[in-house]
């Protein structure tokens, strides 16, 4: 007896799916692309690691990487990456209250307010970045 079939010999029945069956729904698509982020969310996190690493590794190093930074080619990469990484964001605060539903004193919080705490929270800690970064 093989693993494709309904133990009475017969085959089951599997329709063809297309490679494109995401892109006929607007939320599959949506789907796929967040899941494609994750992709660029690594992206980040390894060009973040490397940054670290040649700064580490003395001022000629770091000269070095900003030189492979400002290459056309890492420079789209990283602006592709930045918008993948806000469509993750914006879709991962919209996802929290259905995955993490938070409850005070025995009482579901609105959707809203967790999304806007979330909002809250992003904006902070953005700010004091801009002000590390400027000052």
């Amino acid at each position: 007896m093989t693993g494709t079939g309904t133990g009475t010999g017969q085959r089951a029945y599997r329709p063809r799916m297309s490679l494109w069956w995401w892109a006929r729904k607007r939320s599959y698509t949506l789907f796929i692309l967040r899941e494609l982020s994750s992709v660029f969310v690594a992206w980040f996190v390894l060009f973040t690691l490397l940054t670290v690493w040649s700064v580490a590794r003395g001022e000629e190093r770091y000269e070095q990487f900003l030189d492979f930074a400002s290459n056309p080619l890492v420079v789209a990469l990283n602006v592709l990456a930045l918008a993948f990484l806000l469509f993750h964001t914006v879709t991962w605060f919209n996802l929290t209250p259905k995955a993490m539903p938070v409850k005070v004193r025995g009482r579901r919080v609105p959707s809203t307010v967790v999304i806007a705490a979330q909002w809250l929270g992003f904006v902070v800690v953005s700010a004091f970045v801009v002000w590390l970064v400027v000052s």
